[in-house]
C-alpha cells in the first residue's frame, strides 16, 4: 500500500502574487501585524526615473528566504508535511504486518471456518480503507491550511509596501522572478529595504 505522496513545499508560492503597483487594492488583513509608521520605512530618496517613471523591483527569491515570517511559515508546514507522511507510514506498515500475518494464517489453514477468514479479510479491507480516508482528510487539511498561509503572507507584503510607497512615491515595484526580467538595473533594487521594513515589522 502506498504511503503518503510528496506534498509541495510552501515556499514554492506562485511569484505572481508579489507583483506590486502603488495603487494596489483588495481585502488586506494586517494577520496579527502591526502597521508599519512612516519612521519604520526608510526614509524618503529621490527614487531612480525612467523617462519620469518611478520604478523599482524586488527579487522574489531573496525576499521568500530572508523574509523571517516567509521562513517561519516554510518550516511549519514542512513540519506537518512530515508529521502526516510519518503518520500515514505508520499505520500502513501496521495494516501491512496484519495483512502478512493473514495471508500466513489462510495459507496454512489456521482459521477454523471459511466465514471466519472471509470476517478477517474484510476487516482488514476495511482497515485498508480507512488509512486511505485518513490521508486524503490530512492531505485536504493540509491544502485548506496551505491557502491560508499563503494569503496571509500576500496581504501581509501587500500591505507593508503600500506603507513603503507611501513614502517613496514609486510608480511601479517589480518582482524579479528568476530570468522573468533578464536584466535589471541594481540601482533599482529595493530588495534590503524591504525586507528590513517587513522583519521589523514582523519581530513586533
Amino acid at each position: 500500500m502506498k504511503t503518503t505522496k510528496k506534498i509541495a513545499l510552501y515556499a514554492a508560492m506562485s511569484a505572481a502574487i508579489f507583483t506590486f503597483a502603488q495603487c494596489s487594492s483588495g481585502n488586506e488583513a494586517n494577520n496579527g501585524e502591526n502597521a508599519a509608521t512612516t519612521e519604520e520605512v526608510a526614509a524618503p530618496v529621490a527614487p531612480e526615473t525612467i523617462n519620469g517613471i518611478k520604478i523599482a523591483y524586488v527579487e522574489y527569491e531573496a525576499l521568500m528566504t530572508k523574509y523571517e515570517f516567509a521562513i517561519d511559515i516554510n518550516k511549519e508546514m514542512m513540519r506537518k508535511e512530515t508529521n502526516i507522511s510519518n503518520t500515514i507510514e505508520e499505520k500502513a506498515k501496521s495494516l501491512q504486518a496484519e495483512q502478512a500475518e493473514f495471508t500466513r494464517k489462510y495459507q496454512n489453514n489456521v482459521f477454523a471456518t471459511q466465514d471466519r477468514a472471509q470476517s478477517e479479510y474484510e476487516r482488514l479491507a476495511k482497515k485498508e480503507q480507512e488509512i486511505m480516508q485518513l490521508q486524503q482528510s490530512l492531505l485536504a487539511e493540509y491544502e485548506k491550511e496551505q491557502i491560508e498561509k499563503h494569503t496571509a503572507l500576500r496581504d501581509s507584503v501587500n500591505n507593508f509596501i503600500k506603507e513603503y510607497n507611501a513614502v517613496k512615491g514609486y510608480d511601479f515595484i517589480l518582482t524579479k522572478v528568476g530570468d522573468e526580467i533578464l536584466y535589471a538595473n541594481e540601482a533599482y533594487n529595493i530588495t534590503q529595504e524591504v525586507v528590513d521594513g517587513l522583519n521589523g515589522r514582523y519581530k513586533k
